[in-house]
C-alpha cells in the first residue's frame, strides 16, 4: 500500500522516474506538483541553491545579503520526497532515456522536464559579453556589488575628485529597477556612507534601444516610470542603439563614445550555448520549441518549461508567473501520461506584472486594465516579493534588511558591502 509523506504520496519502487533539470521557478513548481502524484523525482541543478532572481538587484546595490535570495535545493527536495543531484546538463540520449552531465555522470529517466532558464543575450555587440556586468545569477549580483562599492571606496581616497559614470543597458524591469536604486543610493546614502565623494559627480545613465521604458506595461505606467527616473537624476537615453562596448566606454550607433566606469547589461536574455548540444529543436533566441502541451517538438517524454521553452504561435512572457504555471502544467501532464491519459494544452493565466523604481515608487498592471502606481504599488510589490521568497528565514531577513535600508539610508546605514573584485575583473 502506498504511504503518504509530508507533502504527498510516497512513490513505490515501480513508479515512473521524472528528472527535473533546473531549480528555478518552473522547476520548483514542477516538483511541488509531482510530489503529490506518487512519482519518483530527481532534481538537477548546477547550484546547490535556488535563486530568487527578482531581488538580485537589491543584492547588487547593497540592500540584501546574497543569502537572502538563495534557498538550499536539498531542503526543498526533501519536503517533496525527491532527490537532488548537483550537475549541469551536457547531453540527452533520447533512445536510452538518459542524460549526460558535465561531470561525466549519467541519469536515467522515464520523463524529462527541462527548466534551466536562460542567460544574457548580447545580440552580437562587440565587447558586450567581456566588458559588462550581468544581473541574472547570484554570482552576477555579488560581482556587481563588489565592483560598485570597491569603485566608490577608491574614489573616496583619490587625491582629486572625478566624475564617475554608471551605464545600464536595457529599459526593461531589471534596468529600471537597477537605475532607480542606484539613483537613490547616490542621492540619499552616498553623502553619509562616502562623505568624500561628491554625489553630483556620480552619473547614472540608462540606455534603451526602444522608444520607451517597460515595454509590457501600458503607456501611462511607462511614462510614470520615465518621469520618476528623470526626477531622480537618471540620464535616460531612449531610441539609442549600442554598437560596441569597451573597458571604459559604450559606443552608440552614430559613433559617439560615452565614458563609463561600470556597465550593467540588462538588455535581454537568450538560451545558453549548451542547449545546442542537447539535440532538441531550437527557435528564436535558441529557446527549445515545444508543442501546446509543453512537450518538446518531436519528443513524447521530454518537456521544456519557463524561459527556455518557446510555444510556437503562443508566446508567453519570460517571467516568473508563466514559469510557475508551466511547471505545474508539465507535472500534471506527466502524471496523466503515467496513468495512460492524454495530455492537454497549456493556457497561460495573466495575473499581472509589476516593477519598482525606488522607495515609494512602483508600477503594477493587473488584468481588467487595473493599473496602480506610486506608494500603494510599491507596498504591493514589497509584500509580494517578501511573501514569495522561499523559507521563513529568508523572508524575515529580507524584510529586516529592506526595512533597514529604506529607513536608515539618510543616516548612512543599510548598505551591505562586499569585498574587492578579483584582479582583472
Amino acid at each position: 500500500m502506498a504511504r503518504w509523506g509530508r507533502r504527498g504520496r510516497e512513490p513505490g519502487p515501480d513508479a515512473p522516474s521524472v528528472l527535473v533539470i533546473g531549480a528555478g521557478f518552473g522547476g520548483l513548481a514542477t516538483l511541488r506538483t509531482l510530489g503529490r502524484g506518487g512519482l519518483r523525482a530527481t532534481m538537477v541543478d548546477h547550484n546547490i541553491y535556488s535563486t530568487f532572481q527578482p531581488l538580485l538587484y537589491q543584492v547588487a546595490t547593497g540592500g540584501l545579503n546574497p543569502g537572502d535570495v538563495a534557498y538550499p535545493v536539498r531542503s526543498f527536495t526533501r519536503k517533496y520526497g525527491a532527490r537532488f543531484r548537483r550537475g549541469s546538463l551536457a547531453g540527452i540520449d533520447t533512445g536510452n532515456r538518459t542524460v549526460l552531465l558535465a561531470d561525466g555522470g549519467q541519469l536515467s529517466y522515464d520523463y524529462l522536464i527541462i527548466g534551466t532558464g536562460v542567460s544574457a543575450a548580447y545580440f552580437g555587440i562587440e565587447g558586450a559579453a567581456k566588458y559588462t556586468l550581468g544581473l541574472y545569477t547570484r554570482r552576477d549580483a555579488i560581482a556587481l556589488r563588489d565592483h560598485l562599492f570597491a569603485g566608490l571606496e577608491r574614489l573616496s581616497i583619490a587625491p582629486e575628485q572625478r566624475d564617475v559614470y554608471i551605464t545600464i543597458v536595457g529599459g526593461g524591469a531589471t534596468g529600471v529597477e537597477v537605475a532607480g536604486t542606484l539613483a537613490e543610493l547616490r542621492n540619499v546614502a552616498l553623502a553619509v556612507a562616502f562623505p568624500e565623494v561628491d554625489p553630483a559627480r556620480v552619473h547614472i545613465r540608462l540606455v534603451e534601444l526602444g522608444p520607451y521604458l517597460l515595454p509590457p506595461f501600458a503607456p501611462p505606467l511607462r511614462d510614470y516610470a520615465y518621469r520618476q527616473l528623470v526626477d531622480r537624476g537618471v540620464d535616460v537615453r531612449l531610441g539609442t542603439a549600442i554598437r560596441e562596448v569597451t573597458p571604459d566606454s559604450v559606443i552608440v550607433a552614430d559613433g559617439q563614445a560615452w565614458h563609463t566606469d561600470i556597465t550593467v547589461w540588462a538588455a535581454g536574455v537568450a538560451a545558453p550555448e549548451a542547449v545546442a548540444h542537447w539535440g532538441l529543436p531550437q527557435g528564436k533566441g535558441g529557446r527549445i520549441i515545444v508543442e501546446p502541451d509543453l512537450r518538446v517538438k518531436g519528443q513524447e517524454r521530454i518537456f521544456a518549461i519557463g524561459d527556455i521553452a518557446l510555444i510556437e504561435h503562443q508566446p508567453v512572457p519570460q517571467l516568473a508567473q508563466p514559469a510557475l504555471q508551466e511547471g505545474r502544467h508539465a507535472a500534471r501532464q506527466v502524471r496523466q501520461l503515467a496513468s495512460g491519459q492524454a495530455t492537454t494544452a497549456f493556457t497561460y493565466h495573466d495575473k499581472g506584472i509589476m516593477a519598482t523604481i525606488g522607495r515609494r515608487s512602483a508600477v503594477v498592471q493587473l488584468p481588467r486594465a487595473i493599473r496602480i502606481r506610486g506608494t500603494l504599488a510599491w507596498l504591493a510589490w514589497l509584500a509580494l516579493h517578501i511573501v514569495t521568497l522561499l523559507g521563513n528565514r529568508n523572508r524575515i531577513s529580507a524584510l529586516l534588511n529592506l526595512a533597514w535600508r529604506y529607513l536608515t539610508w539618510a543616516h548612512g546605514g543599510g548598505l551591505i558591502v562586499g569585498d574587492d573584485p578579483p584582479e582583472g575583473e
